[in-house]
């Protein structure tokens, strides 16, 4: 009788003759996305869909959704390099203190405002330099996953640091590899036939060109593209390694400039689409097809049942300027967007898959926030000790992730003891539109509050009754308004939160308790 060989070249997800051992430590996929709406998805995030759900193509988002978990209250802060060093650190952004986006060291990126001194707020970014002026000195979450055996892979935007300071560059932040990423947070281009913007003599004088794709320039290829065909490349090479790798994937997209992707354009051709919302959908539409391919990557390689992915955006989407029809509309139910205080500006569409944990299809209507994803990814790593300068404000969500916790339930707006989200943003992002200002804000149960700096005047909002936060019951619940607004006081100044000061008077704007209790 002849012996009977087995074939293990021929199965998928078996070794290959002298490959590394697979780690047991899961791989991680962490999928931002830059100024992606909450509704710039044909995946709903609502209890029903909206025309902007059957706008937009996104089938690798509900492939992803039908594989994990979908969150409906996920949020982050109304801009991007507030959100990044959050992510980067678990600190909130009134502890962390780069409050605004960062590009100049000195700042020049913030235009004055018209009637407020805005704080000396940390301009530089995340810094890993004590000696770095006005940075935060944190340990950086790409820092504690290499420490703990991981291949640290950045790849896209990263919008950690200003121009000139250790923290523009992200190997200097705990990432082995670094593919496109530096200071600016926008490219000059998506297109490869412009060189993505980049001008190796006049670099880095031109700040918008995206570095490092050299291989790519006079080619027809979009930024998107080339940027998913590089990380494909740095997981190949963390596969040498034996070690789990840690894939940043920080897109540059859907971020202005609003140009065409060609392969997905004719979609929305004979729609009645403004030409700049044809071209947002065709960059919504590349950007979902990067996940594709990422998840395709993983299914080939055989690593899709070790491999999480998280799909995040990093503020609201983009509606105040840029964008075709009626400014301020593009997130509706949700109430303006990028830059402002609203549900538009801070909620985002947030789905995680992670292998043999989350429920298939599943949904929950807990709140999370970005500081969340630091303590968030440790714990999925298997990382329980661990060494940071910082301290960490947010909480894993990891209990929801496994036990399902509020899965298909309402945040119990009378939960008033339990805990509470707190946004500030003492600056002036420079656009004018609804909420968008110096505010300070808290979430507790339903009930949300917001703190205008320039007037010290309140709104309050029931969010589950009135998503589109239309109704101001700040006079109708004194009592809730009150027992907010000195939650959010104690928290302020418990992190340490820098305030504006009022010009005219030369006095520190107030604390939003001190202020209430002159209503």
């Amino acid at each position: 009788m002849k012996p009977i060989f087995t074939l293990p070249l021929l199965l998928p997800g078996l070794l290959q003759p002298g490959e590394p051992p697979r780690p047991k430590q899961p791989n991680i996929i962490m999928f931002l996305v830059d100024d992606m709406g909450w509704q710039d998805t044909s995946v709903p995030f609502w209890s029903q869909r909206t025309p902007f759900n059957n706008r937009y193509r996104t089938p690798n988002m509900e492939r992803l959704a039908k594989q994990g978990i979908k969150f409906t209250q996920a949020y982050a802060c109304s801009v991007s390099s507030p959100t990044r060093i959050s992510l980067m650190t678990g600190m909130n952004a009134a502890r962390h203190r780069v409050t605004n986006w960062t590009l100049q060291s000195d700042g020049s990126q913030e235009s004055k405002h018209p009637t407020l001194d805005l704080p000396a707020w940390n301009v530089s970014g995340l810094s890993q330099d004590p000696l770095t002026p006005r940075s935060v000195f944190a340990t950086p979450l790409p820092c504690i996953l290499q420490e703990h055996g991981y291949f640290t892979i950045h790849c896209g935007k990263a919008h950690l640091g200003a121009i000139g300071t250790p923290g523009a560059d992200p190997l200097n932040l705990g990432f082995q590899i670094n593919i496109a990423g530096h200071a600016a947070g926008a490219p000059q281009s998506y297109q490869g036939l412009k060189n993505f913007g980049y001008d190796e003599n006049a670099y880095p004088g031109n700040i918008w060109g995206v570095p490092g794709l050299s291989k790519y320039h006079g080619k027809d290829i979009n930024l998107t593209e080339a940027l998913t065909l590089e990380a494909e490349l740095a997981m190949d090479s963390a596969l040498t390694t034996g070690k789990p790798f840690f894939l940043y994937m920080a897109h540059y997209a859907v971020h202005a400039p609003l140009e065409r992707d060609t392969r997905f354009a004719a979609n929305y051709e004979g729609t009645g689409l403004p030409e700049p919302e044809i071209r947002y959908a065709s960059m919504v539409e590349s950007m979902d097809k990067s996940l594709g391919d990422l998840m395709d990557y993983l299914e080939k390689k055989g690593l899709d049942k070790n491999t999480i992915i998280i799909f995040m955006s990093d503020n609201g989407g983009l509606s105040v300027s840029a964008r075709g029809g009626e400014p301020n509309t593009h997130n509706r139910p949700l109430a303006s967007g990028k830059g402002s205080a609203y549900e538009g500006g801070i909620r985002e569409p947030l789905l995680v898959k992670w292998p043999g944990v989350t429920e298939a299809e599943s949904i929950t209507d807990e709140p999370v926030i970005i500081e969340d994803f630091f303590p968030t990814i440790l714990e999925m790593a298997g990382i329980n000790k661990f060494k940071a300068r910082q301290v960490i404000d947010g909480e894993s969500f990891c209990s929801i992730l496994k036990n399902r916790r509020g899965v298909g339930k309402d945040v119990n707006p009378n939960n008033m003891d339990g805990r509470a989200f707190v946004w500030h943003f003492p600056n002036w992002w420079g656009p004018t539109g609804p909420g968008i200002g110096a505010t300070s804000s808290i979430r507790l149960g339903n009930y949300k509050l917001i703190y205008y700096h320039v007037d010290q005047s309140f709104e309050l909002f029931d969010i589950n009754m009135d998503i589109g936060e239309t109704q101001n019951l700040f006079k109708e619940k004194p009592d809730i308004a009150r027992l907010l607004a000195k939650k959010l006081g104690n928290q302020l100044r418990l992190e340490k939160a820098q305030m504006p000061v009022i010009r005219a008077t030369g006095q520190a704007v107030p604390w939003p308790d001190e202020t209430i209790e002159m209503h």
